[in-house]
């Protein structure tokens, strides 16, 4: 494969990972009970999420991990992760600001991997998938990790769909448009966040999601009758 035209910035790749440590280190440490965990786990978690992203990309382009080839981003996602523990322990009410770093490194990653595909030459379809991949990966290997539901199955997240979106609208303004790349991925980070932040806000969820939802809350509540198997 030839070298590509554009690379995504080392700051800006770092940002990433700094933005993505500090949520998720933010998240981990606001659990108690059964999944709390202590210093070591919540800064594993931070790390997580602040290099899966890129690790997840890199594979999917098969190009050597770029967070194992430089020593900045390993440092900078545990500087993140240890900045994000001492955040959860200066303030009691942290869903709205995990929210919004998580929706803003959702679109960084998915952003930067779209970019990155398309500048290796990838066709526009597979240039989104590995974009939100890049985008949901790391929340995935959180979850995971902590032994939660996975994220992009929650109703009223539109979690793949927001990362969906902004990377399709990056391919289709350099691709179709001629836009610049840099331009494309700024303009997908923003409406990937919008969308992701909307849907939490508002509880906005796909037809097919809210169905499920309404299902499993009247089986739990008992409203629709459990019928067993006859005994023969």
């Amino acid at each position: 494969m030839t070298e590509p035209l554009f690379t995504v910035p080392l700051w800006a790749d770092l940002l990433g990972v700094g933005l993505g440590g500090v949520q998720g280190a933010m998240f981990a440490a606001g659990f108690q009970g059964q999944r709390r965990l202590d210093w070591l786990g919540v800064a594993i978690i931070g790390i997580m999420i602040g290099m899966g992203g890129g690790l997840i990309r890199d594979i999917l382009l098969g190009q050597p991990p770029a967070t194992l080839h430089d020593n900045w981003y390993l440092v900078t996602a545990t500087g993140a992760s240890l900045f994000g523990m001492l955040l959860a322990g200066l303030f009691d009410r942290l869903n709205k600001v995990i929210v919004v770093l998580d929706a803003v490194v959702i679109g960084m990653f998915g952003a930067f991997g779209t970019s990155k595909a398309i500048a290796f030459g990838i066709p526009p379809v597979p240039a989104v998938f590995i974009g939100a991949c890049a985008a949901v990966g790391g929340g995935v290997l959180r979850d995971m990790l902590m032994g939660l539901p996975t994220a992009i199955m929650h109703v009223g997240s539109l979690y793949a769909v927001a990362a969906g979106a902004g990377c399709a609208f990056i391919v289709i303004a350099v691709q179709g448009f001629g836009m610049s790349v840099t331009v494309a991925a700024i303009i997908g980070i923003v409406v990937t966040a919008v969308i992701r932040i909307l849907a939490v806000s508002f509880d906005v969820s796909l037809p097919e999601q809210r169905r499920l939802y309404r299902r499993r809350v009247a089986a739990e509540t008992g409203l629709i009758p459990i019928i067993k198997p006859s005994a023969d």
